[in-house]
């Protein structure tokens, strides 16, 4: 049995030490706003933060993340107030909108350490997130507006 901080809550999981934290999420716990797309770290639609920092929980074991803190797209604020979510939904970023959860782990990971960051910083935070439908501008625009409003 392990268990689990999920965005301030307590999760006892009775899962193998080698299944990938996304599958945790979702399956186990029932929280699908933490998309798989690749299964290999590749595109970034798992990104979920242990104690803050993105990582890619399709590749991610969870024993790795017993311990820790782990928050998803849901526990950025349920009501929709964090500065990543108000940007987005100004912006209107998402076009399909399937890897934007990941996109925006990404972008409030960014934006705890830099407060003002440069396009050279987006960019680095950003690479490895993909986004099929090519809104990378107006995810540009989203976190700088979020800079903005936080």
């Amino acid at each position: 049995m392990k268990h689990l901080t999920i965005n301030g809550v307590g999760h006892d999981v009775d899962v193998p030490d080698a299944m990938p934290l996304l599958w945790v999420i979702r399956d186990v716990v029932g929280m699908t706003g933490t998309k798989f797309g690749c299964g290999v770290a590749q595109c970034g639609a798992c990104t979920v933060h242990l104690d803050g920092n993105p990582v890619r929980s399709c590749s991610t074991a969870v024993a790795q993340a017993e311990g820790k803190q782990i928050t998803t797209i849901e526990g950025l604020s349920a009501d929709g107030s964090h500065p990543v979510q108000k940007a987005w939904a100004e912006i209107a970023v998402p076009q399909c909108g399937y890897c934007q959860s990941g996109q925006m782990m990404s972008a409030a990971a960014l934006l705890a350490k830099t407060k003002s960051p440069s396009d050279a910083d987006i960019e680095g935070a950003m690479t490895g997130n993909i986004c099929r439908c090519g809104t990378y501008g107006r995810i540009r625009a989203a976190i700088k507006r979020a800079a903005e409003l936080a």
